[in-house]
């Protein structure tokens, strides 16, 4: 069994290439090139009419160039998982020059004005720009690597704060008080479900956990607060086949349905249905959680919402603009769908 750590106590970062199959890797990676292109154009320019005509010579060569490196390195990107950062960012950097280097010697006479004759010039300055970029690029990347880090440590230690909450607690505490005399091993398995939440919150966990696990976790929770709501608090889980392997940041499902329960079936008289539906839609995971909701004037709990606002900077951070966080509210129902990557746990 794994020993619980505290949050934290931060473990030796790990330096990671990019995932070139990211989107938002391969948008910025467009982004920052061709702002490069333009930033040469500009320079280059003796007037603002030689600009776009610069640019545009410029961006003939660099397109099919950058769109062959980005292919290979979609390609690649299993291999380069599984090599060291140095091996890995020098593997890059030889890829993205000998693709560079093939483009210039193919394209050398469309581009190279007439009255240029020195190609060995031509073809050693090709290396030196395409080494810069793709170093440039790295660096990049990997600074950006560790400034997220540090916010992914800030948002687990926040999950925390929101996890460990007293009213939770309280409340746990009463419902085992109450039965502990008439069903001791049912006080029993609450406590041992209390445990291993806590121990959850409270262990460093890694940035993706197996579905499995996660619905382990909640079918604990919800079975806390069954304990103390009795037949007012129903779960309707709607799975479709969603392989347990799949992998998800963890403590995601959690807090939806504590928010469900808190929120929106405690201040009903007569309870409710928390409908949990998950499902694979090509290579998108959709996770949907939706509860019915007290009328407009039914004093509610005031929450600060901190985990769900922890949910979207994590799936921010972990997936870029692959992931997507959507809240449909109304006077009936509050709906949260979140919608990431689709991956599994290696066998």
């Amino acid at each position: 069994m794994n020993k619980a750590r505290s949050i934290k106590q931060n473990p030796t970062l790990t330096e990671t290439l990019p995932d070139f199959r990211n989107l938002g890797v391969t948008l910025r990676i467009l982004l920052i090139c061709n702002g490069l292109a333009l930033l040469q154009a500009f320079l280059l320019a003796g007037r603002w009419d030689d600009i776009l005509p610069l640019l545009m010579q410029s961006a003939a060569l660099l397109t099919p160039t950058l769109l062959s490196c980005l292919l290979l390195l979609w390609l690649a990107q299993p291999l380069l998982g599984r090599l060291s950062y140095r091996n890995g960012a020098l593997a890059v950097m030889v890829s993205v020059t000998l693709i560079a280097l093939a483009m210039h010697l193919f394209t050398a006479e469309l581009f190279l004005p007439p009255e240029f004759h020195d190609h060995n010039f031509s073809d050693f300055r090709q290396v030196v720009i395409a080494l810069s970029m793709s170093a440039t690029l790295l660096m990049y990347f990997r600074w950006r690597t560790r400034v997220l880090s540090r916010a992914l440590e800030e948002a687990r230690l926040q999950v925390l704060r929101a996890r460990i909450r007293p009213h939770f607690l309280f409340n746990t505490i009463n419902a085992v008080l109450s039965i502990v005399r008439n069903q001791p091993k049912r006080a029993e398995t609450a406590l041992e479900d209390m445990s291993d939440l806590f121990r959850m919150a409270m262990t460093e966990a890694p940035d993706l956990v197996p579905l499995g696990q996660e619905l382990a976790l909640c079918r604990q929770y919800i079975a806390l607060e069954q304990l103390r709501m009795g037949e007012r608090l129903q779960l309707d889980w709607q799975l479709n086949e969603t392989s347990n392997a799949a992998l998800i940041p963890p403590l995601l499902l959690q807090p939806l349905l504590e928010n469900a329960v808190y929120h929106g079936i405690e201040p009903l008289m007569q309870g409710g249905t928390i409908t949990v539906k998950l499902q694979r839609a090509g290579h998108d995971l959709r996770i949907s959680v939706e509860n019915p909701c007290p009328p407009r004037d039914t004093p509610r709990h005031q929450g600060n919402r901190m985990a769900l606002q922890n949910i979207r900077e994590r799936l921010a951070l972990l997936f870029d603009v692959e992931a997507n966080y959507r809240v449909d509210a109304s006077k009936e129902h509050y709906r949260v769908e979140i919608t990431l990557p689709y991956s599994e746990k290696e066998r």
